[in-house]
C-alpha cells in the first residue's frame, strides 16, 4: 500500500506533469523560434542590403566593374535595363537572373528571406535582396544572395531552448513529486495505521489526523468516526457475549436444580414403590415443575427484552396501576400513597409485570408491611416500593439486579424466587427510558422507579 500510494502514484503524477510541461515548452519554443527567426531574417535582409549598397553607388557613378567582389555574400549580379547580366561575382559569371519573384512592382528595395533551389545554388536556400538603380537609360537591377536563416536560427539558440526545456521539465518532475509526496504523507500514515489495526495491533482504533484542513483531514475524521462506531459495536458485542456466557451458565444451573429435584423425588419413590406416598410425590414434582415453568417464563421475558421486542405505547396512570395491583397481594399488608394524575407513556402489561415483581420481592422479605408511593417529581413519575425487612447492604444493591443472583438467607426466606424478577424489572424500566435503583432508607429495602412523565 505504501509503495502504491507513496511512490507509484507520486511518480505517475510527476510524470504526467513533466509531459505537460514538455508539450507546453515545445509549443512555446516553436512560437519563440518562429518569432526569433523572422526577426533574424529581417536583420539578415537589411545586412545584405547594406553590403550591396556599394554596388548601387557604383552603378550611380558609372564605375561598375565587370567582376564584383563578394562582400561576404554568396553572390552578386547586376542586370541592365534589358535584363542582360552586366556585372557579377565569379560564381555568377554570365548567369541570367536567378529568380523572377523579385523585385515586386514599384519596389526599389525588396527581399525574400527564404528562396530554395535557385539555378546557381541547387539544394540550398538563400536570402535574396533586390535593389533598383534608376538611371537615365533605365532601371538597373542588383541582386544579392546570402545564406538563409534556418528554422532553428542557430545551433546556439536551439541548444538554449533544449536546455531550458530540459531544466523546466526536470524541475516540474521533482517539484510535483515532492509536493505529491508531502501531500500523500498523511495517506501513508493512515494506511500504516489501518494495517496495524487490521493486524490486531494494540491501542485504540484511531487514525492520525493531519494538521491541515483539507480533504485528507476529512477522510481521517470520517474514518475515525467509522472506527469509533465499529469499536463501540465490538465492545457491545463482547459485553453481550459475556452476558450470554454468564447467562447460559446461570440458567443451566437454575434449570438443573428443579430437574434434579424431580428426578430425585421420582427415584426415591421407585426404590420402594409399595411404601411411597405417590400423591405427596406428585405434589412435590408439581412444585418443581412450577418452579421450572417460572424460570422458563422469566427467561423468555428477558430474551424478548434483550431483543428489543416492540412494546405498546399508551398512556398509563401509575396510581391506578398501583391501586389495582396492591389489592391482589395479601401475603403482607400493602399500604399505598398515590398522587393522582401521574401518567407515563408505555406498555401497560410490561409495567404491570415490573410492579408485580417489585411487590413479590418486597412481600418475600417484609416483616409486616409494604409501602408503595407514587408521585410526580421534576418532570418524572416516581414509584417507590419500601418493605420493613432486613434491607440490602449498599455494596449489594447492584448485585441483586444481576441475573440469577441470590443473597443470604435473610433475604431469601423461601425458594419461590427465580432470581430473574429484579433483572426483568430493571430491563422494563430501561426499555421505557427510565431507571430502577435501590436507595437509602431507615429500614428495609427501598426500590425507586423513575420514568419520564407524560405531558398533559
Amino acid at each position: 500500500m505504501k509503495t502504491r500510494l507513496g511512490q507509484s502514484l507520486r511518480r505517475r503524477l510527476a510524470l504526467y506533469a513533466a509531459i505537460v510541461m514538455l508539450l507546453l515548452n515545445v509549443v512555446v519554443s516553436g512560437f519563440v523560434l518562429w518569432g526569433v527567426r523572422n526577426q533574424v531574417a529581417t536583420i539578415n535582409a537589411h545586412d545584405t542590403s547594406s553590403r550591396v549598397l556599394r554596388v548601387l553607388l557604383m552603378v550611380k557613378h558609372d564605375r561598375l566593374p565587370r567582376v564584383l567582389p563578394s562582400y561576404g555574400l554568396d553572390g552578386v549580379q547586376v542586370l541592365d535595363p534589358s535584363g542582360r547580366p552586366l556585372a557579377w561575382t565569379p560564381n555568377l559569371a554570365g548567369r541570367p537572373q536567378q529568380t523572377t519573384a523579385l523585385p515586386h512592382p514599384n519596389q526599389a528595395n525588396d527581399s525574400l528571406p527564404h528562396v530554395c533551389d535557385l539555378p546557381a545554388f541547387p539544394g540550398s536556400c538563400k536570402t535574396v535582396v533586390a535593389l533598383i538603380a534608376y538611371q537615365p537609360d533605365g532601371e538597373y537591377r542588383i541582386f544579392a544572395y546570402a545564406p538563409s536563416v534556418p528554422w532553428y536560427v542557430s545551433s546556439k539558440v536551439l541548444l538554449f531552448q533544449v536546455c531550458v526545456t530540459a531544466l523546466l521539465v526536470t524541475l516540474t518532475y521533482f517539484g510535483v513529486s515532492h509536493i505529491v509526496a508531502k501531500t500523500l504523507a498523511p495517506v501513508s500514515s493512515i494506511t500504516r495505521r489501518l494495517a496495524e489495526i487490521t493486524a490486531g495491533g494494540d491501542g485504540a482504533m484511531r487514525l492520525p489526523v493531519p494538521e491541515h484542513d483539507d480533504e485528507i483531514r476529512d477522510l481521517a475524521e470520517t474514518g475515525n468516526r467509522t472506527l469509533e462506531r465499529l469499536e463501540n459495536a465490538m465492545r457491545q458485542q463482547e459485553i453481550a457475549m459475556q452476558r450470554q456466557r454468564r447467562f447460559a451458565t446461570d440458567a443451566s444451573h437454575d434449570l438443573r436444580s428443579p430437574i434434579t429435584a424431580m428426578r430425585t423425588q421420582v427415584e426415591d419413590a421407585l426404590l420402594h414403590p409399595e411404601e411411597a406416598d405417590w400423591p405427596e410425590t406428585a405434589r412435590q414434582v408439581c412444585n418443581s415443575l412450577d418452579r421450572l415453568q417460572a424460570i422458563v417464563t422469566d427467561l423468555l421475558t428477558l430474551t424478548k427484552l434483550d431483543a428489543g421486542a416492540p412494546a405498546a405505547r399508551e398512556p398509563v396512570d401509575l396510581g391506578e396501576l398501583v391501586n389495582a395491583e396492591a389489592g391482589r397481594h395479601r401475603a403482607r399488608r400493602v399500604i399505598t400513597s398515590v398522587q393522582p394524575g401521574v401518567v407515563v407513556t408505555g406498555d401497560q402489561l410490561q409495567l404491570v409485570r415490573l410492579l408485580t415483581n417489585l411487590l413479590d420481592n418486597a412481600e418475600r422479605h417484609a416483616e409486616e408491611q409494604v409501602l408503595v408511593t407514587v408521585r410526580r417529581q421534576d418532570g418524572e413519575a416516581v414509584l417507590e416500593v419500601l418493605d420493613d425487612g432486613a434491607g440490602i447492604a449498599p455494596d449489594q444493591r447492584e448485585v441483586v439486579f444481576q441475573r440469577f443472583t441470590r443473597l443470604d438467607a435473610s433475604r431469601n426466606r423461601d425458594a419461590g424466587g427465580t432470581g430473574l424478577g429484579l433483572p426483568i424489572a430493571r430491563e422494563i424500566a430501561a426499555a421505557h427510558g427510565g431507571s430502577l435503583t435501590i436507595e437509602d432508607s431507615d429500614a428495609g429495602a427501598r426500590f425507586v422507579l423513575r420514568l419520564p412523565a407524560a405531558t398533559a
